[in-house]
């Protein structure tokens, strides 16, 4: 196993380097930059982020490369970027040189990694603070939804999915199967805006909070009132994300453990005499699991960074869903291969994880024994 986890690790390497370079050769490609945003803003044409999406002119990222026939050089700098007419050429160059831009792109690709390598992902374009301590600032958001939808996701869903397995074909699997069904059918952004209206004062009651992590006077709350409001302006948010996970793994827990009883060891335990529970949790349990956690890391990751955005919008929540999706909107590039950078190596890592617990819940699997 040991060697197993280190060619992993090593092939983590290039995995890495071929994600941020398929991303940053990418973005070369995009309409917008982060010099084309400043100049909007100075000319009065910056109408709001989302007004970019799609929009024409060239990429900002392109500076360094390209010249335009019959111009200057510093003709053609302010020439490459929409709405740049009239401004001075001396002016776009020093905004080329303040993004980085003034450099070819491979040179900035190789300087990223580099700095990247040691965890330095350098400032915001636009925020004027670290993108570190931007990214620490959204993580308490991210990491509550995440960590207790997981919770919520396993230690109610599992269960109940072997339940239904136990039960299959009865009334109880019937009518459960029916309102799992309906909840995954349902959007979560749609469901949350169904919770808003009817417990957060929309229209009817006024039980939850719809807005914020915490209260305004949450500092002058004794411990208990402050466990008492997280988990109430939790509620909600963490209701909607949890519906169409909570689902997906009742019934994967299920038919994973329908499969198993329907073995021929099973049969064999049960003649043996052996209690219907010993058979259930001695025998078919720790076969049945091992699908369930191999949806693991994609549930992990699911859980803290994808998803969320909507959620993280409808009920007021600035997490990382929201920070990943406006530094896209604004071209704030350092945030943006910051956040994709931390996300795929979390994913990368954790799915060595599910390999290394797929050998504690099963010692039969040998990976040595297999092709990387």
């Amino acid at each position: 196993m040991a060697a197993y986890l280190l060619k992993r690790l090593l092939l983590i390497i290039p995995t890495m380097l071929g994600i941020m370079l398929i991303s940053f050769a990418i973005i070369q490609f995009a309409p917008g930059g982060p010099v084309e945003r400043v100049i909007a803003q100075l000319t009065g044409t910056d109408t709001g982020a989302t007004s970019r999406i799609g929009g024409g002119g060239s990429d900002g990222l392109t500076s360094g490369g390209r010249s335009m026939s019959g111009q200057s050089g510093s003709d053609a700098a302010a020439s490459r970027y929409r709405g740049a007419q009239g401004l001075d050429p001396e002016f776009i160059k020093q905004l080329e040189k303040q993004f980085g831009f003034d450099k070819p792109a491979h040179e900035r690709f190789l300087l990223m990694m580099k700095n990247y390598l040691v965890f330095d992902f350098g400032k915001s374009y636009f925020r004027d603070v670290s993108v570190i301590q931007l990214i620490k600032e959204k993580l308490p958001v991210s990491i509550s939804l995440g960590v207790w939808m997981m919770l919520i996701t396993y230690l109610i869903a599992v269960p109940l999915g072997i339940r239904k397995a136990v039960r299959d074909g009865e009334q109880f699997d019937t009518w459960t199967s029916g309102v799992l069904v309906i909840g995954y059918a349902i959007p979560g952004f749609l469901f949350a805006v169904l919770l808003l209206v009817l417990f957060a004062g929309g229209s009817f009651f006024q039980w939850f909070p719809s807005r914020g992590l915490t209260s305004e006077n949450w500092n002058q709350l004794s411990l208990l009132g402050k466990v008492t409001d997280y988990f109430w302006h939790l509620t909600l948010p963490l209701l909607a994300l949890a519906l169409s996970a909570f689902t997906t793994t009742a019934f994967l827990t299920k038919n994973s453990f329908l499969d198993e009883i329907r073995k021929q060891y099973v049969m064999t335990a049960r003649a043996k005499g052996l209690t219907e529970r010993h058979v259930l949790y001695g025998h078919v349990f720790r076969n049945a699991m091992l699908l369930i956690i191999a949806g693991f890391p994609g549930a992990f990751i699911s859980a803290f960074f994808s998803g969320a955005l909507l959620i993280e919008t409808i009920f007021s929540l600035d997490g990382l869903g929201l920070l990943s999706f406006e530094s896209i909107i604004n071209r704030d590039y350092p945030v943006v291969f910051a956040t994709l950078y931390i996300f795929a190596l979390m994913g990368l890592l954790v799915n060595l994880l599910s390999d290394f617990i797929y050998t504690l819940v099963d010692p039969r699997i040998d990976f040595e024994t297999r092709e990387v």
